[in-house]
């Protein structure tokens, strides 16, 4: 289980790396301001932003713990993490993904 605060702590290590409040959430933002993955404390879930190759690849790992945003978000690639379910390994990779294609502004479709 990763808690909130690991979480944090895990989506700031990377550099250039800000929060700051969004909506009911904790956005973690880079390069002009663009958000790569937000965080719902009450829910202990996470939304990170992939490519569609990414969210296909990822959501097959764990479907319960992996699935795309129940709404048009989904299909632009935000994909929840449920923190209770996910390994911290799997959650690393997916914030480097997210993060990396936000950096180099990569929005891929599967």
């Amino acid at each position: 289980m990763i808690t909130p605060e690991s979480f944090s702590q895990l989506a700031l290590s990377f550099p250039g790396t800000e929060s700051a409040p969004h909506f009911d959430r904790t956005a973690f933002r880079v390069v002009k301001k663009r958000i790569f993955a937000s965080l719902h404390e009450k829910s202990r879930s996470a939304n990170l932003v992939l490519s569609m190759d990414e969210q296909n690849a990822f959501c097959e790992i764990d479907p319960d713990a992996i699935y795309p945003v129940a709404n048009k978000w989904g299909e632009k690639g935000w994909t929840t993490f449920d923190l209770q379910k996910v390994s911290k390994e799997i959650l690393f990779e997916a914030l480097t993904s997210a993060y990396s294609d936000v950096i180099h502004q990569k929005r891929k479709s599967g």
